[in-house]
C-alpha cells in the first residue's frame, strides 16, 4: 500500500468501499453497523480509518482482515459530521449536529474533552499548529477552540444566520476559508501564519 493512492468511500448503504484509484475497481468492502456513513477521514500512517455515524464513530484497521471496527467512539447524541485526526494520530476530534465538538485519545478510552457550541456543527479543521480548532455551524457562527487554553479564543458570523457548511485552513496557516449554504466563500489572510 505505500506509495499507492487511497481511495475510500462511505454513504447511506452502511458501507466503507476502497478502490483502485487507475482502474476504478473496488476491492475491499467493510460493513458500518447501524448507521450511515457520514465522514470518512484515513490516519497520516493509512493505517486507520475513522467513519462518522449516527451516533457513533467507528475506527477500522485498513491493513488487516478484519471487518469489524476495533474501536467505537460513543458520547455524542446525534449524527457525527465532521472527523479528523492529529498529525501523529495520537488524538482524534468529532464534531456532531448535537452541537459538541470532542477530543479523543486514541491511546485511551472516552471523550477526554468536550466544547459545546450552542449549534449543530458542520464542518471542522485542525490548524497546522496541532493546537487550534476551528468550526463551522448552523448558525453561521465560525469559532477558533484553543486547545491550550481549553476555550474558544475567537468567533466571527460573516453572512447573518447562514449556516456554515465547510471550514478550511492552509497548511501554512497562512488563508482560513469557510463555504455558507448560500454558496458564499469567504476567505481571510491568518495573522500567525506557521
Amino acid at each position: 500500500m505505500a506509495g499507492q493512492v487511497l481511495l475510500a468511500t462511505g454513504g447511506y448503504d452502511h458501507s466503507i468501499r476502497f478502490w483502485e484509484a487507475p482502474t476504478g475497481l473496488c476491492y475491499k468492502t467493510l460493513q458500518h453497523p447501524d448507521a450511515q456513513v457520514n465522514q470518512l477521514q484515513i490516519t497520516s500512517d493509512r493505517n486507520f480509518i475513522a467513519a462518522a455515524g449516527n451516533p457513533s464513530l467507528r475506527l477500522y484497521d485498513i491493513g488487516s482482515g478484519q471487518q469489524s471496527p476495533i474501536r467505537t467512539y460513543d458520547g455524542h447524541t446525534n449524527n457525527v459530521t465532521a472527523v479528523g485526526f492529529q498529525r501523529e494520530s495520537k488524538w482524534m476530534f468529532t464534531a456532531s449536529e448535537d452541537g459538541t465538538l470532542k477530543l479523543w485519545d486514541l491511546r485511551a478510552a472516552g471523550c477526554q474533552r468536550e466544547y459545546e457550541s450552542g449549534s449543530p456543527i458542520n464542518s471542522v479543521a485542525l490548524h497546522p499548529n496541532q493546537t487550534e480548532i476551528i468550526s463551522g455551524d448552523r448558525e453561521g457562527q465560525i469559532r477558533m477552540w484553543d486547545l491550550r487554553e481549553n476555550a474558544c479564543s475567537a468567533e466571527v458570523v460573516p453572512d447573518s444566520n447562514k449556516s456554515i457548511q465547510s471550514v478550511s485552513i492552509a497548511r501554512d496557516a497562512s488563508l482560513l476559508a469557510a463555504a455558507n449554504v448560500s454558496g458564499s466563500v469567504f476567505v481571510w489572510r491568518c495573522v500567525h501564519a506557521v
